[in-house]
């Protein structure tokens, strides 16, 4: 069973704001996310997040097992996805 992924607001903006080919693969990283949200990630320590790597980048998630969701909070440099 697959997981519906939700892609927040911020995230959004985040995503706009990246290079052509950096968000091809930030796109299909998240498609990957909705068959198996914690295959290819890390759980952050002292939160619900998880994180994913791609290349340079990191998309930070939360997944709720109840109602099978991945929200995807934000896609960052990995110089930077924790701030808040």
């Amino acid at each position: 069973m697959t997981y519906r992924v939700v892609v927040a607001s911020a995230a959004q903006r985040d995503y706009r704001r990246l290079p052509p080919e950096v968000k091809r693969r930030i796109r299909d990283a998240v498609l990957e996310l909705a068959e198996d949200p914690r295959g290819p990630s890390q759980k952050l320590a002292g939160d619900d997040l998880y994180r994913s790597r791609v290349g340079d980048y990191r998309i930070v998630f939360r997944i709720d097992d109840t109602i099978r969701e991945v929200l995807v909070a934000r896609i960052r440099h990995r110089r930077d996805p924790y701030r808040r």
